[in-house]
């Protein structure tokens, strides 16, 4: 009885350690302002950067037989008739378009170069990675005034044993290269309809969601 009863008494104190340890990590993250449900401002945003695996449509007017259909390789180049390895990975359609047409000089005259891209998966810098208890773990190419809920319902909400409401959302701050950490409320805004648990995302952002312990 004196063996049990000491037992219980280790797991009291260290499940009060665990509870106090967490209190104080939530303590130290910040809050991100909420986010409207319809955002107001539905302007652009930062210039797309190509990414491994996106799927681009490369055209050169006048020229069918240089323009192609192609997939940027894991490697982060392209190939294209008259091009055998070219870097497409960190550019934009327009900066890659210029390098094509650059190369395109040496053989015919005056090329007039476009990409386009047919299916986006950007840079690991432009994806919302969710992972944790989720229905659906991914990487989620990022769009323009995406916010929580966005990301949320394209990875099928929470799984049944999430602590919603004690994920947290890691950023990186581009200006000082500082990581920081904030917390989320997911499970307040997908089970309670607490608008002010939406919160604005960035490109970049990785949202881990714990399971519960009990």
């Amino acid at each position: 009885m004196r063996a049990l009863y000491r037992h219980r008494l280790a797991l009291a104190i260290g499940a009060a350690a665990l509870a106090t340890a967490g209190a104080a990590s939530a303590k130290s993250r910040d809050s991100l302002p909420s986010a409207s449900f319809v955002s107001t401002d539905s302007g652009p945003t930062e210039k797309y950067v190509i990414g491994a695996l996106d799927q681009l449509n490369i055209f050169v007017w006048r020229n069918p037989e240089l323009s192609a259909k192609v997939q940027v390789r894991p490697d982060g180049m392209i190939t294209t008739p008259l091009i055998s390895d070219m870097v497409a990975v960190g550019k934009t359609p327009a900066r890659l378009a210029d390098d094509i047409k650059h190369v395109l000089d040496k053989y015919i005259d005056n090329p007039q170069v476009s990409v386009m891209v047919d299916t986006f998966q950007g840079t690991f810098g432009q994806q919302i990675r969710i992972v944790g208890a989720t229905d659906k773990p991914a990487s989620l190419p990022y769009r323009a005034n995406m916010t929580l809920l966005d990301a949320m319902i394209q990875v099928g909400g929470l799984s049944q044993y999430a602590a919603g409401d004690r994920a947290r959302l890691v950023r990186q701050d581009r200006e000082t290269g500082t990581q920081k950490e904030y917390d989320l409320k997911i499970a307040r805004l997908l089970k309670k309809g607490d608008t002010k648990a939406n919160v604005r995302l960035e490109p970049g952002d990785v949202i881990i969601i714990p399971e519960s312990m009990f």
